[in-house]
């Protein structure tokens, strides 16, 4: 599946790119939710166009809308605060056409920890199990809007070091949401396992393709994939046994498999590189598995 990147937002949302996105400041950037909506109507599609992205977002949202992780439905009747980690896959869908409130998105590099002081993963609202929405009151609403409002125009600002200020507005919201009880209206649904699927294969596909020798596979085992998910390794090998007939270590393997092939015939990298590039800690357990799902060593396979 495919992972919206900054890059993508401002291209599917028809706005243009700042100068500083890619800077040593990392990028941040905050929208009003009502003129993104008016862009996308005038393009001809409803739907908002940052469901599945690769930075984060904090978002004050007020309508009707519906957020969906692997475990939970939450339905957002009002107003709430909603706080997003590109590790954590979820989809939202507005459920009216009475949209409004603010986001801002920003780069883990614009947070880094030099600058910011913190590690925004070791935070408790981007802990996978979490539920980082939140049902806030008029006045919360109000206060989380102040917030915003201090964001856009410290942005518009020639004030030298804006982006210092604008880090302690992320922090801000951060630790306002957690300082919030978390939404209650939560609920099982029919199409729970089939959610859970969906998610568990996003974030499957969000670790590729591998571009570098330098890059490694984050999660690698079934239940990695089930801590990210928030769902007992269990669970999720029940729910895609059921779904797909396979499971989740055979998905799993499958997927590595196929990046595996493409990489020996695509790329001049080294077994070695490959192997470990995949994840794999000596390149003679990459070749084993290599030849276990294809009857074909690497070398082999490349020939």
């Amino acid at each position: 599946m495919e992972v919206k990147t900054i890059d993508d937002f401002y291209r599917d949302t028809s706005l243009l790119v700042p100068a500083e996105i890619n800077r040593e400041v990392g990028h941040f950037n905050v929208f009003q939710i009502a003129d993104l909506i008016a862009i996308r109507a005038r393009k001809g599609g409803s739907e908002m166009p940052y469901n599945r992205r690769a930075y984060y977002k904090i978002s004050l949202i007020c309508g009707r809308n519906r957020a969906e992780y692997a475990d939970k439905v939450i339905e957002i009747e009002t107003n709430a605060l909603l706080f997003a980690t590109p590790k954590i896959p979820y989809h939202y869908y507005p459920l009216d056409d009475q949209q409004s409130g603010s986001f801002c998105v920003f780069t883990d590099a614009f947070m880094v920890p030099s600058k910011s002081g913190v590690v925004l993963d070791d935070l408790p609202i981007y802990q996978p199990g979490s539920v980082p929405v939140f049902q806030v009151s008029d006045e919360e609403t109000e206060q989380i809007r102040y917030i915003f409002n201090k964001m856009q125009k410290e942005l518009a600002s020639d004030y030298a070091f804006k982006y210092d200020l604008l880090r302690t507005y992320v922090l801000e919201l951060i630790h306002f949401g957690q300082k919030l009880q978390p939404a209650t209206s939560l609920y099982p649904t029919h199409t729970a396992s089939s959610r859970i699927s969906s998610l568990f294969v996003e974030l499957l596909e969000r670790q590729f393709p591998i571009e570098s020798p330098r890059q490694q596979l984050r999660l690698r085992t079934a239940k990695e994939y089930a801590g990210q998910l928030a769902v007992h390794v269990n669970h999720l090998n029940k729910v895609l046994k059921a779904q797909t007939g396979k499971t989740t270590t055979e998905i799993i393997s499958n997927r590595i498999v196929q990046e595996a092939k493409i990489l020996l015939k695509q790329t001049d990298w080294s077994v070695s590189e490959i192997s470990n590039s995949l994840g794999f800690e000596e390149v003679a357990h990459f070749s084993n598995f290599f030849r276990k799902q294809t009857e074909l060593s690497p070398v082999a396979f490349r020939a």
